[in-house]
């Protein structure tokens, strides 16, 4: 079965896989963020994507083709949750404790406590929901949802946050979310952390907060990848990447493969 790939995520755990980079003649599309055109693959049976988001899986397309569109499974997928909302804690807890002091000269800053630290959480699902929980018992943890809240809320809840994590989809709703006016209600030193995806902050605005110095951002997902986009030139003091890998653990990887080939079998029995 002939494979044509966009990612590199499963690339470590490929063996007895046959890729192919001629999309003609591929059987299988792997998939990682970036979407695909179907009428360029005129052999496709099946389509795996390695992850949880489909917005970039034209899934209504390939069924009306007949073509398989598989995802990571149950088991597979609640690792993703955790292991994404663990690493973002991770984040979340590397920016707050960013600058505490001065080797140097051995100084020590003043610093507000870490439980008077207003964290908010913006989408509380999957992910934004186990972040919820895990940092709530260290932080002043505040929620927005735009299925449990009003969105007369969220200018209150922006202007008095510390820092803000992002855990909403990529939809065409959610385009630039984080725009230059939610942006620049952010309070000077705060810090807005992004695990979801690249596309629901406005880059130009964001790039423009940052270059002036009044806040920080950690962000896992960009607008494009590998990011050379230009806040890559304030890594990582001012704008700390890391490279689309909060999901990327071992139980994640293995339950992909597996994931992957299941599908591989359900193809060849057809």
């Amino acid at each position: 079965m002939l494979i044509w790939k966009n990612t590199a995520t499963l690339d470590s755990y490929s063996e007895g896989l046959i890729f192919t980079e001629t999309k003609q003649e591929a059987e299988i599309a792997l998939l990682g963020s970036k979407a695909i055109r179907l009428d360029e693959f005129p052999n496709l049976k099946g389509i795996f994507r390695a992850g949880i988001g489909a917005d970039n899986v034209p899934i209504k397309e390939a069924e009306a083709k007949g073509i398989l569109v598989r995802f990571p499974s149950r088991e597979t997928m609640g690792i993703i949750y955790e292991e994404t909302a663990s690493f973002t804690c991770g984040l979340i807890l590397r920016m707050l404790y960013d600058k505490v002091g001065n080797l140097d000269n051995w100084e020590k800053y003043d610093r507000v406590q870490l439980a008077d630290k207003v964290l908010l959480v913006i989408g509380i699902g999957n992910i934004g929901g186990r972040v919820e929980k895990k940092m709530k018992e260290l932080l002043n943890v505040k929620t927005y949802d735009v299925l449990k809240n009003s969105v007369m809320e969220l200018e209150n809840l922006i202007s008095t946050s510390d820092c803000i994590t992002l855990h909403i989809p990529k939809s065409e709703e959610n385009s630039h979310f984080m725009n230059k006016e939610k942006l620049s209600l952010m309070k000077n030193g705060a810090i807005l952390i992004n695990t979801a995806r690249g596309a629901i902050v406005d880059e130009e605005a964001l790039y423009a907060e940052i270059e002036s110095g009044r806040i920080h951002a950690a962000f896992d997902v960009f607008w494009q990848e590998p990011y050379q986009g230009p806040l890559k030139k304030y890594h990582p003091e001012r704008f700390f990447m890391t490279p689309h890998v909060a999901s990327t653990c071992n139980g994640f990887l293995e339950g992909c493969r597996e994931s992957l080939d299941s599908l591989i079998k359900e193809i060849s029995h057809v």
